[in-house]
């Protein structure tokens, strides 16, 4: 896997070759292969004209907010999103690009499981039923990287974090994917990372959230504000001193629902 800071630079300069389309996703989201002094690399390209309109988010700004997590991740110093960069010039015009990700395949941190095969050390978010009746449980590891995760979709107001939305590449790092309904002002926070509801933020992750906090009110705000707006970036910067304030991991707000459908 390429350095952060070489991937980042072939993203924003890079030859951009389109090889298909990952038919899976709601919105336009093209597999690309990116080229640049002899560097090369597969890249996820998501144009802002293959954007479905939402209710809730304005028309044209998912690929926007995908670069606003991005360098809100890289500020915190987590280093929880896969490089990314906005491009003006590409193939189906502005857009997103974002690093791809080879993930080890035996390596899963979130999984709905039988309850006798959760494993001890994991902590449970919900239990169900499936259709035939067999109970079911959906949890996740008890992970530092994961938890970090957890509290960023905090500061991100993720609407969207699914399962199959965290990765674990081969160096052991975990990181997360898919932020296009991310940084919205009301509260949309919906996540399969509940089980550290309620336990404290830690003296280390307190640290990161007053620098990124402090940063929020410098110049690194008119950077942010290339991809959201003013009201946006206020309101993350209000989500912070919440979370400061609280000093808690939160719980759901009860106005939204906890969790994604489906939640891989």
């Amino acid at each position: 896997m390429l350095s952060d800071d070489v991937a980042a630079e072939l993203l924003a300069n890079g030859r951009i070759e389109v090889r298909g389309r990952l038919v899976e996703a709601s919105n336009a989201t093209l597999l690309c292969s990116v080229e640049h002094e002899g560097v090369r690399a597969d890249c996820v390209y998501k144009p802002v004209r293959g954007e479905r309109p939402l209710w809730d988010f304005p028309d044209g700004t998912l690929a926007g907010r995908e670069v606003a997590s991005y360098l809100l991740s890289e500020e915190i110093g987590w280093r929880l999103v896969p490089p990314t960069r906005w491009r003006d010039e590409a193939p189906y015009g502005p857009g997103m690009l974002q690093l791809w990700v080879d993930t080890e395949q035996d390596t899963q941190l979130v999984d709905v499981l039988p309850p006798d095969n959760v494993p001890s050390d994991w902590l449970s978010v919900l239990h169900a039923r499936d259709e035939e009746g067999n109970p079911l449980v959906l949890a996740h590891a008890d992970h530092p990287g994961l938890r970090r995760l957890a509290i960023l979709d905090v500061v991100l107001n993720n609407a969207d974090r699914k399962g199959g939305h965290v990765l674990v590449p081969g160096d052991g790092r975990v990181l997360g994917i898919d932020h296009g309904v991310s940084l919205n002002v009301d509260d949309k926070l919906r996540t399969v990372l509940w089980g550290w509801l309620g336990q404290p933020l830690g003296d280390s992750a307190v640290e990161h959230l007053r620098r990124l906090r402090a940063r929020l009110d410098d110049s690194f705000a008119a950077l942010l504000a290339e991809y959201v707006s003013p009201k946006e970036i206020r309101a993350t910067a209000d989500r912070i001193d919440r979370l400061l304030q609280q000093g808690v991991l939160p719980a759901p707000s009860g106005e939204w629902p906890a969790i994604p459908w489906p939640p891989f």
